[in-house]
């Protein structure tokens, strides 16, 4: 059985160099490693790029007074993330120094693990690294984007991406290149071969191939799964996803009517598009048959002082708006209504707000069965 490796450490340092020199299969690999070049770059600069964004030129995104803090980003995947990532991401936004670490080391990850692939660097540890923020992406953010789950893309072959060059590694054009070519005896070294990129791995060939479709398999279960799961169109029909990109939908609970006649129910943005916020312009108490007993227009919830919304978090809020009472996505708020213009209204049953595409969301007034 025959071992995807080079013969000997000096064969390989002068392969790097002189290519006339190269055996069938050194040949072989470094045209793969040349076929992959573009993949590699790429790959490496979509992270670094995320990282040189916050750190470089447009630091504000790490300014938590800013409206572009990454804060109000996670807040908006919150509706829709998967594997208890929602739950994590409500934690760190009530503890600001964990969110503030966090946002900083994950933007120091990428910005490294980006240099790195794109120089070719410990190339195979960069690629594992962009594996998990991959998963950690779509996790957090697959289920956004309007019309092509611009998301879901993107972490889709990122994840291939980063596969690939798991597998591939960086046979050329590459610092990994640089390294061997000064000590050949890293060639013989385990370590370097698997966590560098510029040998193949020290596997023979059937070992090699059952890890390629191990791989293969994870890619296709975990991307074509969070497809399935978002869109349908794999083995059932197309659905808009469980938590739609595109509708904002409003969950009410813990609604109360008050001694006093005012109205407190708590309420949670979770669904829509975290391009635009959601406009509530009307708020009303119903009776048992559904029959109107109280109106707020567009008018009265603008007029809403700030201490009327108890905001769960620091970030995205709801607040009175110039159409209503506004909000971005996932954002989350108990909400005091003042006593009605018309009065007491005890045969109150239900409370209902109306958004400004005129759908309604209701939940019953407890106590009021």
């Amino acid at each position: 059985m025959s071992t995807l490796s080079f013969t000997s450490a000096p064969g390989v340092a002068r392969s790097t160099d002189n290519a006339h020199r190269l055996t069938e299969g050194q040949r072989m690999w470094r045209t793969a490693a040349l076929a992959l070049l573009s993949v590699r770059v790429i790959q490496g600069f979509i992270y670094w790029g995320g990282g040189s964004r916050r750190f470089i030129y447009a630091p504000s995104k790490l300014n938590p007074d800013a409206p572009t803090w990454m804060a109000n980003k996670f807040q908006t995947a919150m509706p829709g993330a998967l594997f208890g990532t929602d739950h994590v991401i409500s934690f760190m936004l009530h503890h600001f120094w964990l969110l503030y670490a966090g946002v900083i080391l994950f933007s120091a990850a990428e910005l490294i693990v980006g240099a790195m692939l794109m120089a070719g660097a410990l190339t195979r540890v960069a690629a594992l690294v962009s594996i998990g923020f991959s998963v950690l992406l779509m996790a957090m953010f697959g289920w956004q984007g309007a019309t092509c789950i611009d998301e879901w893309t993107m972490a889709a072959c990122n994840l291939a991406m980063g596969a690939t060059l798991l597998l591939g590694g960086s046979g050329a054009c590459s610092i990994d290149n640089v390294l061997i070519r000064r000590n050949p005896t890293l060639a013989e070294k385990p370590w370097f071969r698997w966590m560098a990129g510029s040998l193949p791995l020290p596997l023979k060939d059937i070992a090699f191939r059952n890890l390629t479709f191990a791989v293969l398999g994870f890619v296709l279960v975990f991307d074509i799964g969070t497809y399935s799961y978002y869109r349908g169109s794999v083995v059932t029909p197309f659905h808009g996803g469980p938590v739609s990109p595109t509708k904002h939908h409003l969950t009410l609970s813990d609604a109360r009517l008050l001694p006093d006649g005012s109205v407190r129910f708590h309420v949670y943005l979770d669904a829509g598009t975290p391009e635009a916020p959601v406009h509530v312009v009307a708020a009303d108490l119903r009776d048992a048959n559904n029959q109107p007993l109280a109106h707020y227009d567009a008018a009265a919830l603008s007029a809403l002082p700030k201490t009327a919304f108890m905001n769960d978090y620091a970030y995205n809020k709801f607040a009175p708006g110039p159409f209503g009472v506004r909000a971005p996505m996932g954002a989350a708020a108990t909400v005091t209504l003042p006593p009605p213009a018309s009065g007491a209204t005890p045969q109150a049953r239900f409370i209902r707000l109306t958004d400004v595409d005129g759908r309604t969301f209701a939940t019953t007034l407890d106590g009021k069965p």
